[in-house]
C-alpha cells in the first residue's frame, strides 16, 4: 500500500489534517494484534495515507488497565515531539468510521537499513551494539546486536522515559532523508517498570549531551502547569504523568542509560 501524496511528516499543517480531513478506509491490516486500518485522509484538496486503529477494536490488556493503546499512542508523539526529535509520525487522537480512535501518518519505507543483525562469536563487531544471545536452533545461540546509530540512541532515550514495553524490530521505520521513526507505542506509560526493547546497547553508558538537554525540556514541560504535562493529562493518567515525571528526573540524575532491572523479561518475543 502507498500513500497517494507524501506530505512531510514534520509538516505544521499534517497533525490537523489527519485530526480534521476526512478519514475513508481503505483495508485492514491483518498482521497487526488490534484492528489497525489504512486509510487516506483527505482536507482543502490534499489526500495522506494514514493508519487508524479504533478504541473499539483494541483487546483489553490486564497490565494495562487504565486508558486506552490509541490514548497511549499520541501520548508518545506528544512526549517525542516535546524533545524536538520527531521520532513519532505525526498522530492524534478523532473520531472515525469505527469511534476514537488513534490516527498516525503513514510513514513509506525508505532505502533499506541494516538496524539488526545476528552474528557468530561474542563481540558486535564495530558499528553494531550486543543486546544478548539468540537461540537459533539446532543447539546454536547467536548474538543478537543493534547498529550503533544515533537515531537508534535517541529512541532507547524516547523508550525510557515513555516505560515502552514492546520496542521491536518491527516498529523501527526507516523513511526518506535518513529519518527513522517508531511506531506502535500502545503500551507505555505504566507506572511499574516495564522497559521491554531491543536498544539495550548503551545500557549503563553515560547519556550523550543532546539526550540531556533534550531530558531538561522534558523536565520543564513535565511541571506542574507545564504544556506538556497539560496535554499528556487528557491522554494518561495523572499517576502515569507523575511517573513519566519521574523517570525523567531520575535519567537526568543518573546521566545514564538505563540498565535491565530484572523484575520484568527485557527483550520484547518475538523480537522483530
Amino acid at each position: 500500500m502507498s500513500a497517494p501524496e507524501r506530505i512531510p511528516p514534520r509538516s505544521l499543517t499534517t497533525a490537523g489534517m489527519l485530526a480534521e480531513g476526512e478519514l475513508t478506509v481503505r483495508g485492514r491490516i491483518r498482521e497487526a494484534s488490534n484492528a489497525a486500518l489504512y486509510c487516506t485522509v483527505a482536507h482543502d484538496g490534499r489526500e495522506a495515507a494514514c493508519i487508524y486503529k479504533p478504541v473499539a477494536g483494541e483487546r483489553p490488556l490486564w497490565d494495562f488497565p487504565d486508558g486506552t493503546l490509541a490514548q497511549r499512542e499520541v501520548a508518545a508523539y506528544e512526549v517525542s515531539e516535546a524533545t524536538g526529535w520527531g521520532l513519532v509520525p505525526p498522530t492524534v487522537l478523532r473520531e472515525g468510521p469505527y469511534g476514537q480512535g488513534m490516527c498516525q501518518l503513514w510513514i513509506e519505507g525508505g532505502p533499506e537499513t541494516e538496524l539488526l543483525a545476528l552474528v557468530d562469536g561474542d563481540e558486535p563487531g564495530e558499528g553494531w551494539k550486543a543486546i544478548g544471545l539468540a537461540d537459533v536452533g539446532g543447539g546454536r545461540t547467536a548474538l543478537l546486536v543493534h547498529a550503533d546509530d544515533e537515531r537508534l540512541r535517541r529512541l532507547a532515550v524516547l523508550d525510557a522515559v515513555i516505560n515502552n514495553a514492546d520496542r521491536k524490530g518491527g516498529h523501527l521505520l526507516p523513511a526518506d532523508g535518513g529519518r527513522l521513526y517508531g511506531i506502535d507505542h500502545g503500551v507505555t506509560f505504566n507506572t511499574e517498570n516495564k522497559l521491554r526493547t531491543l536498544l539495550w546497547g548503551w545500557a549503563g553508558e553515560p547519556l550523550t549531551r543532546e539526550a540531556i538537554e533534550a531530558l531538561g525540556v522534558l523536565r520543564a514541560g513535565l511541571r506542574a502547569g507545564g504544556a506538556l504535562a497539560g496535554r499528556l493529562a487528557e491522554l494518561i493518567t495523572l499517576a502515569e504523568v507523575e511517573a513519566t515525571r519521574a523517570r525523567v528526573e531520575a535519567l537526568l540524575a543518573s546521566g545514564k542509560h538505563p540498565e535491565p532491572g530484572g523484575e520484568w523479561p527485557a527483550i520484547p518475543w518475538p523480537p522483530v
